[in-house]
Protein backbone atom coordinates (compact mmCIF):
# COMPACT_ATOMS: atom_id res chain seq x y z
CA UNK A 1 0.00 0.00 0.00
CA UNK A 2 1.33 3.45 -0.90
CA UNK A 3 0.50 6.44 1.26
CA UNK A 4 0.28 9.73 -0.58
CA UNK A 5 1.18 12.86 1.29
CA UNK A 6 0.80 16.44 0.17
CA UNK A 7 2.62 19.54 1.30
CA UNK A 8 0.21 22.03 2.92
CA UNK A 9 -0.47 25.13 0.86
CA UNK A 10 -0.84 28.09 3.22
CA UNK A 11 -2.17 31.62 3.16
CA UNK A 12 -0.82 33.42 6.22
CA UNK A 13 -3.05 36.26 7.44
CA UNK A 14 -1.05 38.42 9.84
CA UNK A 15 -0.62 41.82 11.51
CA UNK A 16 3.10 41.73 12.32
CA UNK A 17 3.98 42.34 15.79
CA UNK A 18 6.72 40.49 17.56
CA UNK A 19 5.03 37.11 17.98
CA UNK A 20 3.72 37.27 14.39
CA UNK A 21 7.29 37.74 13.18
CA UNK A 22 8.51 34.62 14.96
CA UNK A 23 5.57 32.73 13.42
CA UNK A 24 6.38 34.06 9.92
CA UNK A 25 10.00 33.02 10.28
CA UNK A 26 8.99 29.57 11.58
CA UNK A 27 6.77 29.11 8.54
CA UNK A 28 9.58 30.21 6.23
CA UNK A 29 11.82 27.58 7.82
CA UNK A 30 9.19 24.91 7.19
CA UNK A 31 8.96 26.07 3.57
CA UNK A 32 12.74 25.90 3.27
CA UNK A 33 12.66 22.32 4.59
CA UNK A 34 10.01 21.33 2.05
CA UNK A 35 7.23 20.82 4.60
CA UNK A 36 4.98 23.68 3.44
CA UNK A 37 4.20 25.92 0.48
CA UNK A 38 3.47 29.58 1.22
CA UNK A 39 0.87 30.79 -1.28
CA UNK A 40 0.52 34.38 -0.05
CA UNK A 41 0.79 36.61 3.00
CA UNK A 42 -2.25 38.77 3.62
CA UNK A 43 -1.47 41.62 5.99
CA UNK A 44 -4.13 42.92 8.36
CA UNK A 45 -4.95 45.96 10.44
CA UNK A 46 -4.23 45.18 14.09
CA UNK A 47 -1.05 45.39 16.14
CA UNK A 48 -0.13 48.48 14.12
CA UNK A 49 -1.71 50.28 11.15
CA UNK A 50 -2.21 48.54 7.81
CA UNK A 51 0.64 50.33 6.04
CA UNK A 52 3.09 49.19 8.70
CA UNK A 53 1.89 45.59 8.89
CA UNK A 54 2.23 45.42 5.09
CA UNK A 55 5.79 46.75 5.06
CA UNK A 56 6.79 44.56 8.02
CA UNK A 57 5.48 41.44 6.27
CA UNK A 58 7.50 42.39 3.18
CA UNK A 59 10.68 42.95 5.18
CA UNK A 60 10.38 39.68 7.11
CA UNK A 61 9.74 37.68 3.93
CA UNK A 62 12.91 39.15 2.46
CA UNK A 63 14.84 38.41 5.65
CA UNK A 64 13.84 34.76 5.40
CA UNK A 65 14.46 34.50 1.67
CA UNK A 66 10.86 34.44 0.41
CA UNK A 67 10.65 37.93 -1.01
CA UNK A 68 8.86 36.62 -4.13
CA UNK A 69 5.70 35.78 -2.15
CA UNK A 70 2.75 38.12 -2.76
CA UNK A 71 1.74 40.37 0.13
CA UNK A 72 -1.80 41.73 0.36
CA UNK A 73 -2.71 45.09 1.87
CA UNK A 74 -5.07 44.89 4.82
CA UNK A 75 -8.76 45.77 4.63
CA UNK A 76 -9.22 48.90 6.78
CA UNK A 77 -11.33 48.52 9.91
CA UNK A 78 -14.86 49.80 9.26
CA UNK A 79 -15.99 50.14 12.86
CA UNK A 80 -15.11 52.59 15.61
CA UNK A 81 -11.43 53.33 16.20
CA UNK A 82 -9.60 50.70 18.19
CA UNK A 83 -6.29 51.28 19.93
CA UNK A 84 -3.55 49.15 18.40
CA UNK A 85 -0.81 47.30 20.25
CA UNK A 86 2.17 49.50 19.39
CA UNK A 87 2.81 49.85 23.13
CA UNK A 88 3.73 46.15 23.14
CA UNK A 89 5.31 45.69 19.70
CA UNK A 90 6.85 49.10 18.98
CA UNK A 91 5.56 51.81 16.68
CA UNK A 92 6.52 49.77 13.62
CA UNK A 93 5.34 46.45 15.08
CA UNK A 94 8.91 45.20 14.89
CA UNK A 95 10.38 46.42 18.15
CA UNK A 96 11.33 49.69 16.44
CA UNK A 97 13.87 47.69 14.42
CA UNK A 98 12.46 48.12 10.92
CA UNK A 99 15.12 50.65 9.97
CA UNK A 100 17.84 48.07 10.67
CA UNK A 101 16.52 45.87 7.86
CA UNK A 102 16.44 46.42 4.10
CA UNK A 103 13.39 48.41 2.98
CA UNK A 104 10.19 46.63 1.97
CA UNK A 105 10.25 45.55 -1.68
CA UNK A 106 6.47 45.14 -2.03
CA UNK A 107 4.54 48.27 -3.04
CA UNK A 108 1.63 49.09 -0.74
CA UNK A 109 -0.06 51.42 -3.21
CA UNK A 110 -0.23 48.84 -6.00
CA UNK A 111 -0.77 45.74 -3.88
CA UNK A 112 -4.06 43.85 -4.03
CA UNK A 113 -6.30 43.95 -0.99
CA UNK A 114 -5.98 40.90 1.23
CA UNK A 115 -9.61 39.82 0.87
CA UNK A 116 -9.24 39.82 -2.93
CA UNK A 117 -6.26 37.48 -2.69
CA UNK A 118 -8.13 35.14 -0.35
CA UNK A 119 -11.13 34.96 -2.68
CA UNK A 120 -9.02 34.47 -5.81
CA UNK A 121 -6.77 31.81 -4.32
CA UNK A 122 -9.56 29.78 -2.71
CA UNK A 123 -11.63 29.82 -5.89
CA UNK A 124 -8.59 28.71 -7.89
CA UNK A 125 -7.84 25.74 -5.61
CA UNK A 126 -10.92 24.81 -3.56
CA UNK A 127 -10.23 22.40 -0.72
CA UNK A 128 -6.46 22.66 -1.08
CA UNK A 129 -5.37 25.81 0.79
CA UNK A 130 -5.09 26.18 4.55
CA UNK A 131 -5.55 29.65 6.03
CA UNK A 132 -3.49 30.43 9.11
CA UNK A 133 -4.86 33.63 10.66
CA UNK A 134 -2.80 35.23 13.42
CA UNK A 135 -4.30 38.72 13.52
CA UNK A 136 -7.78 40.25 13.72
CA UNK A 137 -10.08 38.46 11.26
CA UNK A 138 -11.15 41.49 9.22
CA UNK A 139 -9.68 40.20 5.95
CA UNK A 140 -11.34 36.78 6.24
CA UNK A 141 -14.69 38.23 7.26
CA UNK A 142 -14.63 40.72 4.39
CA UNK A 143 -13.89 37.91 1.94
CA UNK A 144 -16.84 35.94 3.31
CA UNK A 145 -19.15 38.94 3.09
CA UNK A 146 -18.11 39.69 -0.49
CA UNK A 147 -18.26 36.06 -1.61
CA UNK A 148 -20.56 34.06 0.73
CA UNK A 149 -19.29 30.53 1.26
CA UNK A 150 -15.73 31.31 0.16
CA UNK A 151 -14.18 30.32 3.50
CA UNK A 152 -15.69 26.85 3.17
CA UNK A 153 -13.40 26.40 0.17
CA UNK A 154 -10.36 26.46 2.46
CA UNK A 155 -9.01 23.06 3.41
CA UNK A 156 -8.73 24.24 7.00
CA UNK A 157 -8.68 27.51 8.93
CA UNK A 158 -6.49 27.80 12.01
CA UNK A 159 -6.71 31.01 14.05
CA UNK A 160 -5.02 32.51 17.09
CA UNK A 161 -7.99 34.00 18.92
CA UNK A 162 -9.95 34.12 22.14
CA UNK A 163 -9.72 33.42 25.85
CA UNK A 164 -12.06 30.90 27.45
CA UNK A 165 -10.96 29.82 30.94
CA UNK A 166 -8.51 32.65 31.54
CA UNK A 167 -8.58 36.43 31.49
CA UNK A 168 -8.09 38.49 28.36
CA UNK A 169 -4.93 40.37 27.41
CA UNK A 170 -6.46 43.65 26.23
CA UNK A 171 -9.48 43.80 28.57
CA UNK A 172 -10.33 41.62 31.57
CA UNK A 173 -12.37 39.39 29.27
CA UNK A 174 -11.10 39.75 25.69
CA UNK A 175 -8.10 38.61 23.67
CA UNK A 176 -6.71 41.28 21.33
CA UNK A 177 -7.45 39.71 17.92
CA UNK A 178 -11.11 39.12 18.81
CA UNK A 179 -11.56 42.44 20.63
CA UNK A 180 -10.15 44.41 17.70
CA UNK A 181 -13.01 43.21 15.45
CA UNK A 182 -15.44 40.91 17.30
CA UNK A 183 -18.03 40.96 14.52
CA UNK A 184 -15.44 39.72 12.05
CA UNK A 185 -14.57 36.88 14.41
CA UNK A 186 -18.21 35.85 14.64
CA UNK A 187 -18.56 36.00 10.85
CA UNK A 188 -15.63 33.61 10.46
CA UNK A 189 -16.97 31.30 13.17
CA UNK A 190 -20.31 31.19 11.36
CA UNK A 191 -18.67 30.40 8.01
CA UNK A 192 -17.93 26.72 8.73
CA UNK A 193 -18.14 24.15 11.52
CA UNK A 194 -14.51 23.13 11.94
CA UNK A 195 -12.50 26.25 12.74
CA UNK A 196 -9.38 25.43 14.80
CA UNK A 197 -8.84 27.98 17.59
CA UNK A 198 -5.61 28.59 19.50
CA UNK A 199 -6.66 30.79 22.47
CA UNK A 200 -4.81 32.43 25.32
CA UNK A 201 -5.57 29.30 27.35
CA UNK A 202 -2.63 27.63 25.58
CA UNK A 203 -0.60 30.57 24.27
CA UNK A 204 -0.06 31.96 27.78
CA UNK A 205 2.19 28.97 28.38
CA UNK A 206 4.41 29.70 25.36
CA UNK A 207 7.13 31.90 26.83
CA UNK A 208 10.10 32.45 24.51
CA UNK A 209 13.29 33.44 26.32
CA UNK A 210 16.52 35.22 25.42
CA UNK A 211 18.33 31.91 25.94
CA UNK A 212 16.19 30.36 23.22
CA UNK A 213 16.94 33.23 20.85
CA UNK A 214 20.65 32.85 21.64
CA UNK A 215 20.48 29.12 20.90
CA UNK A 216 18.99 29.83 17.48
CA UNK A 217 21.33 32.69 16.61
CA UNK A 218 24.49 30.74 17.45
CA UNK A 219 24.10 28.84 14.19
CA UNK A 220 25.23 32.00 12.37
CA UNK A 221 25.67 34.70 15.04
CA UNK A 222 26.92 37.47 12.74
CA UNK A 223 24.03 37.19 10.27
CA UNK A 224 21.40 39.90 9.89
CA UNK A 225 18.73 37.39 10.89
CA UNK A 226 20.53 36.42 14.10
CA UNK A 227 21.04 40.04 15.12
CA UNK A 228 17.42 40.87 14.38
CA UNK A 229 16.02 37.88 16.29
CA UNK A 230 18.09 38.68 19.36
CA UNK A 231 17.20 42.38 19.32
CA UNK A 232 13.50 41.72 18.76
CA UNK A 233 13.45 39.16 21.55
CA UNK A 234 15.11 41.63 23.91
CA UNK A 235 12.61 44.36 23.03
CA UNK A 236 9.60 42.05 23.41
CA UNK A 237 10.82 40.77 26.76
CA UNK A 238 11.09 44.34 28.01
CA UNK A 239 7.52 45.27 27.15
CA UNK A 240 6.15 41.91 28.25
CA UNK A 241 7.69 42.29 31.68
CA UNK A 242 6.51 45.86 32.04
CA UNK A 243 2.92 44.75 31.32
CA UNK A 244 3.35 41.63 33.50
CA UNK A 245 2.36 39.28 30.69
CA UNK A 246 4.64 36.44 31.79
CA UNK A 247 4.18 36.67 35.57
CA UNK A 248 7.80 37.69 36.01
CA UNK A 249 9.34 35.02 33.78
CA UNK A 250 12.09 36.61 31.69
CA UNK A 251 10.55 36.03 28.28
CA UNK A 252 7.67 36.97 25.99
CA UNK A 253 4.62 35.14 24.67
CA UNK A 254 4.77 33.78 21.12
CA UNK A 255 0.97 33.52 20.88
CA UNK A 256 0.78 33.32 17.11
CA UNK A 257 3.31 30.53 16.75
CA UNK A 258 0.76 28.17 18.35
CA UNK A 259 -1.09 27.97 15.01
CA UNK A 260 1.95 26.53 13.23
CA UNK A 261 2.73 24.29 16.18
CA UNK A 262 -0.73 22.77 15.82
CA UNK A 263 -0.60 22.52 12.04
CA UNK A 264 2.77 20.77 11.83
CA UNK A 265 3.02 19.12 15.27
CA UNK A 266 -0.63 18.42 16.20
CA UNK A 267 0.29 15.81 18.79
CA UNK A 268 1.40 18.64 21.07
CA UNK A 269 -2.15 19.92 21.62
CA UNK A 270 -5.34 18.74 23.31
CA UNK A 271 -8.43 20.16 21.61
CA UNK A 272 -12.08 20.25 22.58
CA UNK A 273 -15.09 20.29 20.27
CA UNK A 274 -17.23 23.34 21.01
CA UNK A 275 -19.66 25.95 19.83
CA UNK A 276 -17.82 29.24 20.17
CA UNK A 277 -19.70 32.51 20.36
CA UNK A 278 -18.39 36.08 20.59
CA UNK A 279 -19.80 38.97 22.60
CA UNK A 280 -20.18 41.81 20.08
CA UNK A 281 -22.38 44.22 22.05
CA UNK A 282 -21.33 44.30 25.69
CA UNK A 283 -19.84 47.49 27.05
CA UNK A 284 -17.50 45.69 29.43
CA UNK A 285 -17.30 42.30 27.73
CA UNK A 286 -16.98 43.11 24.02
CA UNK A 287 -14.76 40.52 22.36
CA UNK A 288 -15.25 37.88 25.05
CA UNK A 289 -15.33 34.33 23.63
CA UNK A 290 -17.74 31.81 25.13
CA UNK A 291 -18.19 28.06 25.34
CA UNK A 292 -21.34 26.48 26.79
CA UNK A 293 -20.32 24.20 29.69
CA UNK A 294 -23.83 23.40 30.92
CA UNK A 295 -24.84 19.76 31.26
CA UNK A 296 -27.14 19.94 28.26
CA UNK A 297 -27.01 18.37 24.80
CA UNK A 298 -24.73 20.41 22.56
CA UNK A 299 -25.66 21.33 18.99
CA UNK A 300 -24.26 23.65 16.38
CA UNK A 301 -20.58 22.93 17.02
CA UNK A 302 -18.39 25.24 14.96
CA UNK A 303 -14.83 24.85 16.26
CA UNK A 304 -12.07 22.82 17.80
CA UNK A 305 -10.52 24.77 20.69
CA UNK A 306 -7.04 24.03 22.04
CA UNK A 307 -6.90 23.90 25.82
CA UNK A 308 -3.58 22.17 26.58
CA UNK A 309 -0.12 22.21 25.02
CA UNK A 310 3.14 20.32 25.58
CA UNK A 311 5.35 23.39 25.98
CA UNK A 312 8.69 21.57 26.19
CA UNK A 313 8.24 19.76 22.90
CA UNK A 314 6.69 22.86 21.31
CA UNK A 315 9.84 24.89 21.91
CA UNK A 316 12.13 22.02 20.93
CA UNK A 317 10.47 22.00 17.51
CA UNK A 318 10.34 25.79 17.15
CA UNK A 319 14.01 26.26 18.05
CA UNK A 320 15.30 23.46 15.85
CA UNK A 321 13.24 24.65 12.87
CA UNK A 322 14.42 28.24 13.28
CA UNK A 323 18.01 26.98 13.29
CA UNK A 324 17.44 25.58 9.81
CA UNK A 325 16.48 29.06 8.58
CA UNK A 326 19.83 30.33 9.82
CA UNK A 327 21.85 27.94 7.66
Amino acid sequence: MSIQTTIPKIILDTDPGGDDIYAILWLQSLVKQGFAELVAVTSADGNVAVQKTFSSASQILSLGGLQHIEVGRGVPLKVEFKENAAYIHGTDGMGNLSTTLPAAIHNYETARYSDEIIIERLNAEPGKITIVAIGPLTNLATAEEKSPGILRKAKEIVVMAGAFYCSGNVTPHAEFNVWFNPKATQTVLDSRNDLVVMPLDVTRHLIFTQEMAHSVSQVKPESDLARFLNALCQFMIGTSLSYRETEGVNGFLVHDAATLGYLFYPELFMLRRARVRVETQGRWTQGKTLIDDRLLPKTGMNAWVALQVDTARFFTNLIEDLKVLMK
